[in-house]
């Protein structure tokens, strides 16, 4: 992946207007999409593009789409609609690939392309390496199509009604949500309009909160990045829980009752220990990445099930699902996978099942959530001049060590730079937060020390 020059660990993501995500970058971008598509396939391929919120949304929807039309291929437009709500439109509508244009939990500035094959799925490493190399070939524009060959666009009028319907088949039929009291945080994003509208189908008194995006104002103190707002308007409105959603609404942070917050993890220990109850855990297995805490872990295997681990991001939780026959996984973050019901993050999904099983078992979350007693984490977030591999920062390694060696099993460390931003990220676990918080303070200092001076 380093050695990229557009796509990162979860697509192209970039300043809008600065290269990369720039109008005549993504425009061909489009054009090699299209063109290698158009190659595989024999005929005019058909892809679906969707978008969040964010003021520069609509440039770039018009840049993708010109780049691809002009190469011989169909648009379909949805407009904002959910990272998996696209990825659904893609797979249901027999589209031949799906384009995201979202920077997901980034601020407004930011924007980024996220592409889905025909199946639903993100590309893989291997696909998109491909693609990137179309985009600089000299004869690219070679490809283009004849003028009586152009693509068209036209728009899918009723993707959001298709996304709400599909999303309510994930809810039991013999269930209901009559008599529950939930705040939806929208996040000012893409589910801004589907997530109020999918919960009160399904019987909820639904408290609307940041769904009013202006194009600015996308995650800005809303969503699952900053939970603590709905946490307190869920114990204004006397709610019985809340569900927080990010930009692009691939993923949720939830609350109780109490305003006690309900991470992926824990949504992750609760459902995964009635999967396994119930029999439904493929291989009695659930995916997570480093980021997850211990206590997760241990959850899984008092229910008699096992916990495997990939690197950060859901595209690497997939990827491994799909290639050992998993069927749920997901981040600490809160990008949950049910693979038997879509085929990347999804909060709204997510949170349905959290809802099924309460409507269920007729318990609040606050009791459900006890399934998972967390290990104590803390995770330093650092700005970085530059990504210098670890292996090449003794001081850094060798603090590390000091740091395993004197948790022993009783926790862990790890450090990983941001695939999207330019920060490094130090996490550890341990029984005392005190000492692992300055133990993770000191770590960061060095690294951001070392990547300084190298």
């Amino acid at each position: 992946m380093a050695s990229r020059k557009y796509f990162g660990t979860d697509g192209i993501r970039g300043v809008a207007n600065v290269e990369p995500m720039t109008s005549e970058t993504v425009t061909r971008l489009g054009m090699a999409v299209a063109a290698r598509l158009r190659q595989s396939l024999g005929r005019p391929p058909r892809i679906v593009i969707g978008k969040d919120t964010r003021l520069s949304g609509y440039m770039f929807e018009t840049a993708m789409a010109t780049g691809i039309v002009a190469m011989g291929a169909d648009v379909w437009v949805t407009g904002p609609l959910p990272t998996p709500g696209i990825a659904f439109i893609t797979a249901s509508m027999r589209g031949d690939a799906g384009v995201v244009i979202s920077a997901s939990h980034n601020p407004y500035q930011d924007n980024g392309i996220k592409l889905f094959s025909r199946a639903g799925f993100k590309l893989d490493d291997k696909v998109e390496a491909e693609i990137e190399a179309l985009m600089d070939a000299p004869g690219l524009h070679d490809l283009r199509a004849k003028p009586e060959e152009i693509g068209y666009t036209t728009r899918i009028e009723d993707a959001r009604g298709r996304y709400i319907v599909h999303c309510k088949s994930t809810f039991p039929d013999d269930l209901t949500l009559d008599g529950v009291r939930i705040v939806v945080d929208g996040a000012h994003g893409a589910a801004y309009r589907v997530a109020p509208s999918v919960f009160e189908e399904l019987g909820a008194d639904v408290i609307e909160v940041n769904t009013h995006p202006n194009g600015r104002n996308i995650n800005e103190g809303a969503g699952a990045l900053h939970p603590k707002g709905m946490c307190a308007q869920v114990l204004t409105h006397d709610a019985h829980l809340g569900v927080a959603l990010d930009g692009d609404a691939d993923r949720v942070v939830m609350c109780d009752g109490n305003g006690q917050i309900i991470d992926g993890d824990a949504i992750m220990a609760l459902c995964a220990t009635r999967m396994l109850s119930a029999g439904t855990l493929a291989k009695n297995t659930v995916v997570a990445t480093v980021m997850s805490n211990l206590g997760l872990e241990r959850a899984v295997k008092a229910a008699g099930g096992q916990v495997v681990r990939t690197q950060v991001g859901d595209r690497y939780v997939v990827e491994a699902m799909r290639k050992e026959g998993y069927n749920f996984g997901g981040e600490q973050s809160g990008h949950l996978v049910f693979l038997d019901h879509t085929t990347t993050g999804d909060g709204l999904i997510a949170a349905l099942r959290v809802l099924s099983i309460m409507a269920r078992e007729g318990r609040p979350l606050s009791e459900l959530a006890q399934v998972m007693t967390r290990t104590p984490q803390v995770l330093v977030n650092v700005k970085v001049a530059k990504k210098v591999p670890l292996d090449k920062l003794p001081a850094v390694k060798k603090l590390i060590g000091s740091v395993e060696k004197e948790l022993g099993e009783a926790g862990r460390v790890l450090v990983r730079y941001s695939g999207t931003e330019a920060k490094a990220r130090v996490m550890i676990e341990g029984p005392d937060e005190v000492a692992i918080r300055a133990r993770a303070e000191q770590i960061a200092a060095e690294l951001a020390e070392q990547c300084k001076s190298a």
